[in-house]
């Protein structure tokens, strides 16, 4: 106990006097739901050969549908993002291309850096450990499906200057047409003419349906964004979503459901954006009283120590499962672990596992921190060698799709 008291010491030491711990806390809340819905809400299942195979509760329990909607928390952190785009855009000093040069590879880092290194694992695994390839397959699918966020988030930080513009001279209302974007794109897919209707114009949900609560972010950020706003955002979101789900058939669920012909996450549907609407006005109303709440050393260290490892979290989370359910497999199946996840037991296993997730994730952040750190001692050989292990990887993944 005095170690960690030492520890939240040094953090509160260190803090400058005009961080927005409200921010920090939001964006370590909505970073943490990320690998907590996915451990919960994905299991596996043995074949015969001692291959493991994706699927979910969800498909047996549609009653933990409302689940997702706690853990469904990229509004939160869009809209975090949009905020923390404006701060740092306001004060940087350079032209708008070196900034945004330097945001992007923040990003990009630590995925370069999961990919390259899973795909020099697969041979090993494969050739070494004897995996079977159907396992390789599942964990190449896990380890790359969370990674579209971050080329969804590369985008709307790109479009950050733009944002700004529109945030100045609409203020919270620069978000409505994206909100109206997709529900012309949501009528067209889903209202009496959806059979004339090609598949791919759902695509067109994938920018302003992110974009909405970045540029709400954005908004807030540049201070157009009232109590009042909020309180509208709220309510009018938690509405909508209400009118969706109960009048328009909406898929209840947040994420994808295997077997299930409509999804609301990919592209997002109007579901997701009533969703990010209600969470923005509640975390707008909720930071003065989450700011204060977090000047306790004790709850702030944490969050400075999950937003230091945002990226790290995000890229290997997926992997610290795998990291526990491979192995497992081969004594068979086990409940919560690797076995039909069709059952309360199962639901309750998974929760008593969740714990080995989380200690084999702050292992192996412990070593691909790295990742995140500037590439100053990689010499152009070894980034070389490093694009071309992750293009590999990214390649067998996504062709598995």
């Amino acid at each position: 106990m005095s170690t960690l008291t030492t520890l939240a010491a040094r953090v509160e030491s260190r803090t400058p006097a005009h961080r927005d711990r409200a921010i920090d806390g939001l964006r370590a809340l909505a970073l943490l739901a990320v690998p907590t819905g996915h451990w919960l809400l994905g299991g596996f299942t043995l074949s015969a050969d001692g291959a493991i195979h994706n699927a979910s509760p969800l498909a047996a329990y549609a009653g933990l549908a409302p689940a997702s909607w706690i853990l469904q928390m990229l509004g939160i952190f869009f809209l975090v993002g949009g905020y923390a785009s404006v701060l740092s855009y306001r004060r940087h000093q350079g032209t708008t291309r070196a900034w945004l040069g330097g945001r992007l590879a923040r990003l990009g880092r630590p995925v370069l850096g999961v990919t390259a290194v899973w795909a020099a694992l697969l041979p090993l695994l494969h050739y070494g450990f004897g995996v079977p390839g159907d396992t390789l397959r599942t964990a190449s699918t896990l380890v790359i499906q969370p990674l579209w966020f971050v080329g969804v988030y590369t985008v709307v930080t790109a479009l950050t200057p733009l944002c700004v513009r529109a945030a100045r001279r609409a203020g919270v209302w620069a978000a409505a047409p994206l909100l109206g974007s997709v529900a012309v794109v949501d009528f067209l897919r889903y209202g009496p003419y959806a059979d004339s209707v090609p598949s791919w114009l759902s695509l067109l949900n994938i920018l302003p349906g992110w974009l909405f609560a970045y540029q709400l972010g954005v908004s807030w950020g540049e201070g157009r964004v009232t109590r009042r706003h909020a309180w509208g955002l709220l309510l009018g979101g938690a509405a909508l979503f209400a009118a969706l789900l109960l009048a328009f058939g909406y898929p209840a669920s947040m994420v994808g459901v295997p077997g299930e012909v409509r999804t609301n996450s990919h592209p997002p549907s109007l579901l997701v954006l009533a969703l990010a609407a209600a969470q923005s006005g509640a975390a707008i109303l909720l930071r003065d009283r989450l700011g204060k709440l977090l000047k306790r050393p004790a709850l702030w260290a944490p969050v400075v120590i999950v937003n230091l490892s945002a990226m790290t979290i995000l890229c290997w989370h997926q992997t610290a499962m795998l990291a526990a359910a491979i192995p497992a497999s081969y004594a068979g199946e086990i409940p919560g672990l690797v076995g039909a996840p069709d059952s309360v037991g199962w639901i309750l296993a998974r929760l008593a596992w969740m714990p080995l997730f989380a200690g084999l994730l702050v292992l192996i952040g412990r070593y691909a921190r790295r990742f995140e750190a500037p590439w100053t001692k990689t010499g152009p050989a070894r980034r070389t060698v490093a694009g071309l292990l992750a293009a590999g990887f990214a390649v067998f993944a996504l062709g598995l799709a």
